[in-house]
């Protein structure tokens, strides 16, 4: 591992949070690597974004209000005042003005749309979508598939940037550190590792869906940035809060979301006897924050044996086409109601950072899903992610930008025992999923944390037994992964109160989280 590399500002995951610290790093001067496990568009959690990015057409104060509601009065004011103060310049400047995202238009007038500005003044021109939790209609979009209308253009556009490269199908391993500061990563591509020095390091490596058994996040969601992170040193917090999604479609083995939107729309949630249960749960019946409909769908499915999402108040096939291919493609007769339940979607802590997303370590930086700014405090507001990535994005690039790496001596990885079975990780990761799913799932009690807690120290003494000898992306993956279920299973026993995400089913709580009702 003598050769490296150098450059400005190593960004680590190219998701939207991601591309926007490099475009704004870039737009500083600054030479930009930008590394990735993905090998295409649909590697990044920002491709799977369905709803759309949500924006303050409605003026600041309500878009405030709702997301702290959601949150269970828990998300940080501060943090919620720069989300909101900051999105609408960031859509007009990265997405309207830089990449010209077509967002759907109002249907009454579509072709004002291009003309209009977001403002408090002239927010008319687009097709504002609604969503659970919020209060009004203020969600730009694309059918339901706006993540991917957002990814591949900018992908696109940073492809073709002088300051920026890109080196997909590369992951990071490990941190260099050195007293506190952070000096880059060892990245590995095809089975060879070395060391790339920046002047500073933005994490933005998405999720951790690949914890659990069903989830919403493209493969290899591991939560490499936070492990990578905890390792070196840097604080987290909030990780009890794991958010799942109340609708996704359980019809086979590849499940797939149906977007807040449609329910934003009017479709209702039923169980097996064709009853409509939501309103038994919370006043905002299916539009309820995401935590309670999760738990409500959960509660049915048990009890009846089948939840469906029934689409007959809307018209489905006109105003969701691409989620009318994604039924056809899995033999879904949407027509007889979608057979859906809930699935692990999005991680609402992370590591810590500050406004610019800066963490407790010198020149690490972390945005995106993998950080906890605290915006989204015990449950996210519905199309909130795509924008916490876009502004701290660029907030963290831009602050990131003018230093020089300084080379200093990396970690050394070793490969002195022979390759692992080819299915070892995929082993260790069903038994890791297990314990998530029985212990850590969207009901808790203190004594399955426990259980959970000694049943990962075990899975983690062996797979850390094996990484001392033996360097390869998948037993990295695995590592990160039972690290991050720690940290989530530690944190989440040492938190007593049913908050959001967070729900203690020994606790003697109703089915709606305190804070939420």
């Amino acid at each position: 591992m003598t050769e490296y590399s150098t450059t400005d500002v190593l960004v680590i995951g190219s998701g939207i949070a991601g591309l926007s610290a490099a475009l704004s790093a870039a737009r500083e001067g600054a030479d930009v690597t930008l590394a990735t496990k993905a090998t295409q568009p649909k590697g990044a959690s920002s491709w799977w974004a369905q709803g759309g990015i949500a924006v303050s057409c409605d003026g600041p104060d309500q878009f405030k209000q709702d997301i702290q509601s959601a949150s269970g009065d828990t998300a940080d004011p501060a943090a919620v005042q720069v989300l909101v103060d900051d999105a609408n310049a960031a859509v007009e400047d990265i997405l309207l003005d830089t990449l010209a995202v077509d967002f759907d238009g109002d249907r009454s007038d579509p072709a004002v749309k291009s003309t209009q500005a977001l403002s408090d003044d002239t927010p008319s021109g687009f097709d504002f979508g609604r969503e659970a939790a919020h209060s009004e209609s203020r969600i730009l979009h694309i059918d339901a598939s706006t993540g991917k209308h957002i990814h591949i253009p900018y992908l696109n556009y940073l492809a073709g940037h002088d300051a920026v490269k890109i080196r997909d199908d590369t992951a990071a391993l490990e941190l260099i550190r050195h007293e506190g500061r952070i000096h880059g990563a060892i990245l590995e591509q095809d089975g060879d590792f070395q060391p790339c020095y920046a002047g500073s390091v933005v994490l933005a490596t998405g999720g951790i869906g690949d914890l659990y058994p069903s989830s919403t996040n493209p493969d290899s969601s591991t939560g490499d940035g936070i492990a990578m992170a905890a390792l070196a040193g840097a604080e987290t917090t909030d990780m009890e809060y794991v958010q799942f999604h109340p609708t996704v479609c359980t019809a086979d083995d590849a499940p797939f979301l149906i977007s807040e939107a449609v329910r934003g729309e009017g479709a209702l949630l039923r169980n097996a006897d064709g009853v409509r249960f939501m309103p038994d749960y919370h006043e905002a019946a299916e539009l309820a924050p995401r935590d309670i409909v999760a738990r409500a769908v959960q509660t049915e499915r048990e009890a009846s044996g089948e939840v469906t999402l029934d689409v007959s108040p809307l018209d489905f096939a006109g105003e969701f086409p691409d989620l009318v291919g994604k039924c056809e493609e899995h033999g879904v007769d949407w027509q007889d109601g979608i057979p859906v339940g809930p699935a692990e979607h999005f991680l609402c802590g992370g590591v810590s950072v500050d406004d610019r997303g800066r963490t407790s370590l010198d020149r690490l930086y972390a945005v995106g899903e993998c950080a906890r700014t605290g915006v989204h405090g015990a449950n996210r507001l519905a199309s909130t992610s795509l924008l916490e990535g876009l502004v701290w994005g660029l907030r963290a690039g831009s602050d990131a930008a003018g230093r020089d790496p300084v080379v200093i001596e990396a970690p050394e990885l070793s490969e002195r025992d022979p390759a692992l079975p080819e299915n070892f990780a995929h082993e260790k990761f069903r038994r890791l999923r297990r314990v998530m799913d029985e212990y850590v799932g969207l009901e808790r009690t203190p004594e399955d944390l426990q259980r959970a807690i000694s049943a990962l120290r075990r899975l983690k003494g062996e797979v850390d037994a094996y990484t001392r000898t033996r360097t390869s992306r998948p037993l990295y993956e695995l590592r990160s992964a039972t690290i991050v279920a720690l940290l989530v299973t530690r944190q989440a026993a040492q938190n007593e109160q049913s908050v959001g995400c967070h729900y203690m089913a020994s606790d003697g709580s109703p089915t709606g989280s305190t804070a939420d009702d």
